[in-house]
């Protein structure tokens, strides 16, 4: 054989003997000798004790993904047990980590070009003591080394897998404290099928929490192509359960879940499933999908079940303002994108219910910059007028319990005293737009429509516009409530326009042919947290006028007016009076409303009404003086009082001298000032006839006439 031969069959051959040596060394060598040296290393990187107690063994393996002549080339898998992780000094526990064993394989060839290559981490029974004090001080925090050159060596773990283990949190922080407990399933359970039996468990809690009707409205909605969860996420397997327990901010949490058993940390598009079922207090979430990107904290692509008494208790789970409500349920998908300074959520085309109003939407909230915001629009096609009385705190007191509400309403006060939670307005910011096509009080009261949009900057509470379609016409309004300030200052600008009569009592035989209509206009602004604050210290006026109507008891009944109702069965009993016009001109002075002009033009008489509504204490001071027209009707000659509180009013005749008969000849000049101010709101009927309320109007405006006394008559 010629000598240059040799050389180049021993040249060849060369890395075949090292790489033969480096297997007999790596399966002979006892890798045990260099524990204390990686124990002190690592334990001097993490600022911690970090230490292997059981054995450090390598052996050679084969690669399965390999092909071609790499596939010849084993691969040396490490195997450390019995591993202890300590907790910082200041730790409740002395151990944040132990794992019976971590075991991995190392490609050899990335390691000529400084690559550290690990397809899979396996994590055998890890048990983790999680823990934050109130000082913020966390112990999965690491005090890591910090270097100014780059390392010449780059990692790349592309898998962690795990088998069964446990998870122990205690969060002084946030007031979080659980037990994370995680066990292999029996055999992989397809993403399909934990789809199908979640959404069937959520819909039946939905029934639960509020009502068989948003049971059904959650099963009945039919879901959109494009918002169903497939493709990539229907090929996954479930491979682990979970069961959590513990308390979230003092509320007991309990709840259980699936997921799958290896997280892709490199492949950006392959998902991981993952499954959750949590109770929170009486609050419900649910959730079935995926996990995609893990490590730079990528995408969640969910479908996503809410539920509960009232949506404010979502507040301390999620961090969105969210307004006290009745009973909910909602189902929709919800997608983000997470990143470390930003996130960007959508919980898009939900439907669900609301006490009995259903609701259905898209929303996004977006982190980052001086606060989150919240986004989107909404829409109900039923809303039921009572589902609105909890944003105020007008609900009963039973249904305050129920959503968990502390502030509980006095037995002798009407207006509500349930504070707003204004500090949490400014947690976050709102561009909100809702629409409502037909809201029912009741059965007699039909409000045709309602569309607001809210806007929350910083603080600042906006709807506007906020308005109404009503009985043929049309409330406009805008509402500013300024929550930055310790004492929150309100605004309010109202105007209602053609209000028929016929259609906003359409139960009252007699308005069936009125051609009547209301029209109104308020502006107040005041300062106060609740509903009775701000009335209680409003500053403004109250105009409104209504032609060609009827009243009664019963009809004040139905309308809630507590005190007009007594007032008219008393001056008229049980039966219908049809008004030509109805006026009044209300001052307000911090809460105290004065009449300037309150009048009823009716067939039989003029009713005036003078005095005060003091919203500070709810108390009333109103004279009611009737004047007859004629002699036809006795009993209207007498005064009345009206005293007592909104809650218990006290009517009765007023003591001292009586109206006389022949009161049809009023002193109405001294009205002449209010009575101006009203005759913009007068407006002409479909029959283009005049308003009887110009006739009432413009008698008021003219010069006052003594009414003569008629002798020898008594009440």
């Amino acid at each position: 054989m010629k000598r240059s031969r040799k050389v180049l069959l021993w040249i060849a051959a060369v890395p075949f003997m090292v790489l033969a040596i480096a297997v007999v060394v790596v399966a002979t060598y006892d890798w045990n000798r260099i524990k204390p040296g990686i124990n002190e290393k690592v334990s001097q990187a993490i600022g911690r004790s970090f230490a292997i107690q059981g054995d450090l063994s390598v052996a050679w393996r084969r690669e399965p993904t390999e092909g071609g002549l790499r596939a010849l080339v084993p691969w040396p898998e490490f195997v450390a047990r019995d591993i202890r992780v300590a907790n910082p000094d200041w730790a409740k526990q002395p151990q944040f980590a132990q794992l019976d064993a971590v075991r991995f394989r190392l490609a050899p060839l990335p390691l000529l070009t400084h690559r550290i290559v690990i397809p899979s981490l396996q994590l055998e029974h890890p048990v983790v003591d999680a823990e934050r004090d109130a000082k913020g001080r966390a112990s999965w925090d690491f005090a890591l080394p910090q270097s100014s050159e780059p390392s010449a060596w780059q990692l790349d773990l592309r898998a962690i897998g795990f088998d069964r283990g446990l998870i122990t949190v205690d969060d002084a922080a946030s007031k979080v404290k659980l037990k994370v407990t995680v066990e292999p399933l029996q055999q992989a359970i397809p993403f399909d099928q934990i789809m199908a039996q979640q959404a069937t468990d959520a819909r039946e809690q939905a029934g639960r929490s509020a009502g068989s009707a948003a049971k059904k409205a959650l099963a009945n909605a039919k879901e959109k192509e494009e918002d169903k969860l497939g493709g990539a996420a229907s090929a996954t397997s479930y491979l682990f359960a979970w069961q959590v327990e513990g308390t979230y901010q003092g509320t007991p949490l309990k709840g259980n879940g699936r997921t799958g058993g290896v997280i892709a940390l490199q492949e950006a598009d392959r998902p991981f499933p993952v499954q959750a079922d949590v109770h929170i207090g009486d609050s419900h979430i649910a959730l079935v999908g995926t996990l995609t990107d893990p490590v730079h904290l990528g995408a969640l692509d969910l479908k996503l079940w809410f539920s509960g008494s009232s949506m404010a208790k979502l507040y301390p789970i999620t961090g969105l303002t969210l307004p006290d409500t009745p009973p909910y349920a909602t189902e929709g998908r919800l997608q983000a994108e997470l990143h470390r300074n930003s996130s960007h959520f959508s919980y898009r085309d939900f439907h669900g219910r609301v006490g009995g109003s259903d609701l259905a939407g898209s929303l996004e909230f977006a982190t980052g910059g001086d606060r989150p915001k919240l986004s989107g629009k909404l829409r109900s096609q039923l809303l039921q007028f009572a589902d609105l009385a909890p944003l105020i705190g007008a609900d009963s007191n039973a249904e305050k319990q129920q959503r968990g509400d502390a502030t509980p309403q006095p037995a002798d006060k009407v207006l509500p005293v349930e504070p707003f939670r204004t500090e949490r307005w400014k947690t976050m910011d709102a561009d909100v737009n809702f629409t409502g096509a037909r809201i029912v009080r009741g059965k007699d009261l039909p409000i045709d429509s309602l569309n607001t949009h809210l806007l929350l900057d910083n603080g600042v509470l906006r709807l506007d516009p906020l308005n109404f379609g009503m009985a043929g016409g049309t409330v406009t309004s805008n509402i500013q409530l300024d929550g930055s300030q310790a004492a929150m200052r309100g605004a309010l600008k109202l105007n209602a326009r053609r209000l028929k009569i016929k259609q906003l009592f359409p139960t009252v035989d007699v308005m069936n042919t009125s051609f009547g209509e209301i029209n109104g206009d308020a502006s107040l602004a005041a300062r106060g947290n609740s509903v009775a604050a701000l009335l209680g210290s409003a500053n403004g006026e109250l105009k409104l006028l209504m032609n060609d109507g009827a009243i009664s008891k019963n009809l004040l009944e139905t309308a809630g007016l507590n005190v007009g109702n007594i007032v008219i069965g008393k001056l008229f009993g049980d039966k219908v009076v049809k008004i030509n016009c109805a006026a009044a001109d209300l001052g307000a002075n911090n809460g105290l409303f004065d009449t300037r002009l309150f009048v009823f033009d009716t067939e039989d008489a003029v009713i005036n009404i003078e005095g005060t509504v003091n919203f500070t204490d709810e108390r009333l001071n109103l004279d009611v003086k009737p004047h007859t027209k004629g002699f036809r009707v006795f009993s209207l000659r007498s005064p009345l009082y009206v005293k007592g509180t909104l809650k218990n009013p006290d009517v009765g005749v007023q003591t001292g001298p009586l109206l006389l008969r022949g009161g049809g000849a009023l002193a109405l000049g001294v009205l002449a000032a209010p009575a101006a101010a009203l005759l913009p709101l007068v407006a002409m009927s479909h029959q283009d006839a005049p308003n009887t309320c110009t006739t009432v109007l413009e008698q008021m405006r003219a010069p006052a006439k003594v009414v003569a006394p008629v002798k020898g008559k008594k009440a």
